[in-house]
């Protein structure tokens, strides 16, 4: 663990966001504190790998939400990609945060060309940072980021089919207001 933030350190916690939850922001609080780091961004990319199709509310409005739920904490920043391989989207970053589905994902060969573009493009990755739920397997002790159990079943998923409780409260409160995110 790291002690104190690191005024060069930076992360990077690429995602969807949709809707931000309150384990997203216990998430990135955690990355931040555990490895020190200046500041921590959001990173969303303009289309997903795997998530191409996905019905997404318009990236403005989601940003705007993302903005809001970024400023009540502290070195948590949003900003947007093009790039979809994780490897792209953390490159200069120093640590890049992701869940245990997401790091068994970029393991499988079907995001590459071939197995040679699978072992230089994971080379390329910085520090990462594994949030892992019960049941995890295959993930290195030395890259889990320490979290409240409370968390470990919080998702996106669950949050639109109608627990918005679990949203972020700006989220929450978009949603509310708007109709956005609910099933």
């Amino acid at each position: 663990m790291v002690v104190g933030r690191h005024p060069e350190r930076r992360g990077v916690y690429p995602g969807s966001f949709d809707p931000p939850t309150v384990a997203h922001v216990a998430i990135s609080v955690a990355a931040i504190e555990h490895h020190g780091l200046a500041n921590l961004t959001w990173m969303v990319s303009t289309t997903a790998l795997g998530k191409e199709t996905a019905n997404h509310p318009p990236m403005a409005e989601r940003l705007e939400v993302l903005a809001a739920v970024a400023a009540d904490v502290p070195g948590l920043e949003v900003a947007v990609t093009d790039a979809q391989l994780l490897a792209d989207i953390a490159e200069d970053f120093d640590l890049v945060v992701m869940g245990a589905d997401k790091w068994h994902q970029i393991h499988e060969e079907r995001w590459y060309d071939d197995e040679r573009h699978r072992r230089a493009t994971l080379t390329r990755l910085p520090t990462a940072a594994i949030v892992a739920r019960a049941g995890s397997a295959g993930i290195p002790d030395e890259l889990r980021l320490p979290l409240d159990d409370r968390f470990a079943d919080v998702s996106s998923t669950r949050a639109r089919a109608g627990e918005v409780d679990l949203m972020a409260p700006a989220a929450r409160a978009h949603a509310l207001r708007t109709g956005r995110w609910l099933a």
